[in-house]
């Protein structure tokens, strides 16, 4: 039991270097993600194009945009939880959230155990 103990804090733990990383890839979701909202709002619409295809283009980069601003969102949060020292802390149970996890999703809010819940219940 104590082995598992010590081999689960070491898995949780984020050391300098994997905050590092972790800034990192979340600066860089940022730049791609403000390049994205400028692409999108530099697409000139189309006179003259049946308006049916146009109105479904337009719906198209609407939802596009609004995507990319809810990520947009989650990646700024992180990264004010970085300077706060709150990052990696679920925000519901307040445990630790996976260090594999962050690496593959850095600007998780939630553990995974929490996030379940949360999708369970909408």
């Amino acid at each position: 039991m104590v082995n598992k103990q010590i081999i689960d804090d070491r898995d949780t733990r984020l050391s300098p270097a994997d905050l590092a990383v972790l800034r990192e890839n979340l600066r860089e979701q940022r730049l791609f993600r403000e390049e994205q909202l400028r692409q999108i709002a530099a697409v000139p619409s189309r006179a003259g194009e049946p308006s049916r295809r146009s109105a479904g283009q337009t719906e198209v980069r609407v939802k596009l945009a609004a995507s990319a601003r809810m990520v947009l969102a989650d990646v700024e949060a992180a990264l004010a939880r970085m300077v706060e020292g709150r990052y990696g802390a679920c925000h519901l149970c307040r445990r630790p959230i996976d260090r594999e996890r962050l690496m593959i999703v850095p600007q998780a809010r939630y553990c995974a155990r929490c996030q379940q819940v949360r999708e369970a219940g909408r």
